[in-house]
């Protein structure tokens, strides 16, 4: 993957994964894939890991820990992951350029 298909992870998302994978007693990293489902035929999955594959995309930045697979690195290549904090909650959302759409809660999309 090239230098500008890479995936970004902003300041906001850094800061939180990093506070979470302190939490966890910092042997992990925050494992971002993409799955088939959700209502708009894919979805991002957000779960710990403690285990890198010989394939994954490592994202580190300010204590923060990113592993991406190699399939799901083809969905995301260019999205940047962030952390919003609002009224009604906070999360993770991936701003992806190489999705066509995506559902009302951000966490599924279609190409």
């Amino acid at each position: 993957m090239s230098e500008s298909q890479l995936v970004s992870v902003t300041e906001s998302a850094a800061r939180r994964i990093a506070a979470l994978i302190k939490d966890d007693g910092g042997d992990t990293a925050l494992r971002v894939a993409v799955n088939g489902g959700g209502c708009s035929g894919f979805r991002y999955d957000f779960t710990f890991d403690d285990a890198r594959q010989d394939d994954d995309l490592i994202i580190e930045k300010d204590g923060a820990v990113v592993l991406i697979d190699a399939m799901s690195q083809l969905y995301l290549a260019g999205a940047a992951i962030d952390f919003v904090e609002d009224v009604i909650g906070s999360s993770f959302q991936i701003v992806n350029p190489n999705a066509t759409s995506s559902c009302g809660c951000g966490s599924s999309f279609s190409i």
